[in-house]
This record gives structure tokens, sequence and C-alpha cells, in this order.
């Protein structure tokens, strides 16, 4: 017993934990949520588990795809854990964090920390067992029953917005209420590129918005995988996010709990990115 105390009294870094300089980056804010809630009289007094353990915690989770329930024992209970996650989906400390690291590696590429141009798509997955019936619908066309995934990237393929909805819910009014939220929290965005997916009503509505929404269609008498112009971005960012397993399929209980994940997802690539580090994959290990 005293060699499994010891073995297990030890800290083995897991592939997905954040590196020192990664998590330079976000700790400003994770530090500024806790003691906004401190002083708002919402926080611990003497918290037993500090920030980044934590968020170790819910990367491994998101990368690894296990149960919240199965985290290994040298993080926290993962009750714990998931108070957080839950506390920091619904406060927005994921989209803030994403949009911090956005600006920054668009900075880092030579961009305006605030995109002009974006790109919309959309991914239907499987949902798990556990997700209530009434968040699922069937996507006729991919013959595939459970959540949708709209996204909007610049043309880096960082993600600007997301919208978990049920897979039968149509990318032309997804699309909607993604230029809706775009036009307030994204000011400067004048075009969007969409695939023909999206219908008139998508282009009419930017056009309302100031927003230029351009189809990008496909050329004619061509199968399979195509390489588009202006959209591979985007399609691209959806096969970064499959090198998280939590998102091969959707697991989360609630739509915006799945957001948060892929916010989640974008944190980790946009930190590696950041600080030029690699980010490990499957194939192989």
């Amino acid at each position: 017993m005293t060699g499994r105390r010891s073995f297990m009294s030890e800290k083995h870094p897991y592939p997905s934990d954040l590196s020192d300089a990664r998590w330079q980056l976000i700790e400003p804010i994770l530090s500024q949520w806790r003691a906004d809630r401190a002083a708002a009289g919402l926080g611990i007094s003497q918290p037993q588990h500090d920030l980044r353990t934590i968020l170790n915690a819910i990367l491994y989770v998101d990368r690894s795809g296990i149960s919240w329930t199965y985290l290994p024992h040298d993080f926290p209970p993962w009750p714990t854990v998931y108070y957080y996650f839950a506390a920091w989906e619904r406060e927005g400390v994921f989209e803030q964090l994403s949009g911090l690291l956005r600006r920054l590696a668009r900075q880092q590429a030579g961009r305006d920390a605030e995109p002009s141009a974006g790109i919309i798509d959309a991914q239907s997955v499987k949902t798990a067992p556990t997700v209530p019936r009434a968040t699922q619908g069937e996507d006729a066309a991919k013959k595939i029953v459970g959540r949708k995934r709209s996204i909007m990237t610049d043309t880096l393929g960082l993600l600007l917005l997301v919208l978990v909805t049920a897979a039968s819910v149509q990318d032309t009014p997804a699309g909607i209420r993604l230029l809706d939220k775009a036009a307030t929290t994204h000011r400067r965005l004048s075009k969007i590129w969409v695939d023909a997916g999206y219908k008139n009503a998508a282009v009419d509505h930017g056009a309302r918005l100031g927003i230029d929404v351009e189809v990008v269609h496909r050329p004619a008498k061509t199968r399979g995988f195509t390489l588009l112009p202006r959209r591979w971005p985007v399609e691209r960012t959806l096969g970064w996010l499959m090198g998280y397993r939590r998102l091969a399929r959707d697991y989360e209980a609630l739509p915006q709990r799945s957001e948060a994940m892929i916010h989640l997802a974008m944190i980790d690539i946009m930190a590696r990115r950041l600080t030029r580090e690699s980010t490990p994959i499957w194939r192989g290990t």
C-alpha cells in the first residue's frame, strides 16, 4: 500500500495538460473570475483546488472523451470539476477566453484583431443515449439523429460563433441566428461565405444587416470531397474539432454545454498556436 500511495501522490502530466506558457495566457481571466465571485459573496473563502488543475481536468474530458465520473483520481472530484465547467459556461468565461485568444492569434498572424470576413458551415453529429430527446432531431439529408453544430469562423478558421441545435433545424434558420449575433458582437464583419445549403433567406437577411452573404457553389459534375475556395477554412476547423473525442458525438445534456465544449477545444487549439506547441494526435499513440 505504501508504494501505491507514493505513486498516487505523484502528479504525472497528461498530454492535455496546460503548459506554463499556455496557462499564462489563460490565468488572468480565470483569476479575475474567481476574484469577482469572491467580491460578490459567491465564491469559496478558501478554495481547495487551483484553477489550473480544474481546467486541466476539463480539458482531459474534452480531449479524451471520457464521462465526468471517470476522471482519474489525481484530478479534483468530478462534481467539483463539473461545477466549475457549468459555472464557466453559464457566465460566458469560455466565450471570453475564446475571444481573447482569437484576437491574439489574429494579431500574431499579422491580421486585425477583429475580422471583416467570415465563413459559416454546419455539422450534424449523433447524440449519446443520455441526451434528452427534446433537444435532438433528424437530419434527413445526412440520415443522422442527433444535434447540429453551426459555426462561424474567420478566414483563418478561428471560431467566432457557435450554435448547437437539434439536427432537424435547417441550415438557413441556424445561419440567420448566427448572422444576428455576429451583427452585434462582430461589427466589423461585412462579408460571409456559405455553401448551397443556405437559401436566399439567409442572403437577404445578411443584406438587411449590412453583411454580404455569398453562396459558394460546388463546380458542376464534381463528386466526393472537393476543396472549395473561401470555404475550406471552416471545413478544416470542423476537422480540428473531431480531434477532441468528447465532440465525436454530442454527450451534453444541454446544447449550451455542447457549445462550451466546442469553445474549449478551440481555446486549446488557439493557445497552442500562440505558444507554437503542437497538438497531440491520436494516430500512432
